[in-house]
């Protein structure tokens, strides 16, 4: 992101609570700035929605950077994935903009782009925290982990207990039950009479590959992995 274009966000978040993530917001934020609104709208040119995915992928690098600089070795894998997820979610700052991106994405037009940016938070949690999948589980993981993620920014939109500590506890349970599946899963792989069944299908899903890396790098959501010391 430019400084420019750092700077147009920062001053819209303060118009966002009160005009959406709108042209008026992109409008107010050039004001603000003293950039010129053409030059506005060559870094945004979607206006309001350029703005809040902008926003979407500040919070994801903000969520990766954290997570970069901390050793989650010690814990389980399960308590991981709640930690980056709770770091994503304290990264959105203020509920209010959030709310006013969860209203723009559900519009029609603007729904994949939200399912797009979704997508890219939950693929880079699972690339910080290692998976290495490279089959049908790669879109598993992340398609149940969007769900979690999704269910879990909805309850915080209205969560007033101290410190959002009913919603750590709602991410807890949420994630104990996709451990629970994936612990049937591993039940019935080891089920003699189950794997036949599935021989079938997994032959099926075994040839299903996650989209190149350089597909992956477009999703508006995606955060490069750091570079190496």
């Amino acid at each position: 992101m430019t400084d420019q274009a750092a700077a147009l966000l920062d001053a819209a978040l303060i118009h966002v609570p009160f005009d959406g993530w709108s042209d008026d917001a992109l409008r107010a934020a050039a004001t603000d700035t003293g950039i010129d609104l053409a030059r506005a709208r060559a870094l945004y040119p979607r206006g309001g929605v350029d703005l809040a995915l902008a926003y979407h992928r500040r919070g994801d690098a903000q969520m990766a950077a954290r997570l970069d600089q901390e050793d989650l070795g010690h814990l389980r894998f399960r308590d991981r994935i709640a930690t980056a997820l709770r770091y994503r979610i304290e990264a959105a700052e203020d509920r209010e903009l959030v709310r006013r991106g969860t209203t723009l994405f559900a519009l029609p037009p603007y729904a994949a782009d939200g399912a797009r940016a979704i997508w890219g938070t939950v693929d880079l949690i699972w690339t910080r925290l290692g998976d290495t999948s490279d089959d049908y589980n790669w879109y598993t993981k992340r398609a149940t982990l969007a769900g979690v993620y999704s269910a879990t920014v909805l309850y915080w939109l209205g969560d007033d207990s101290p410190g959002a500590s009913a919603t750590w506890s709602f991410l807890d349970r949420r994630i104990d039950e996709v451990m629970q599946i994936e612990r049937v899963k591993g039940a019935l792989r080891r089920n003699p009479i189950a794997r036949a069944l599935m021989a079938g299908p997994n032959a099926v899903l075994s040839c299903i590959r996650p989209p190149a890396r350089s597909a992956r790098d477009d999703l508006p959501g995606h955060v490069p992995p750091a570079p190496e010391a």
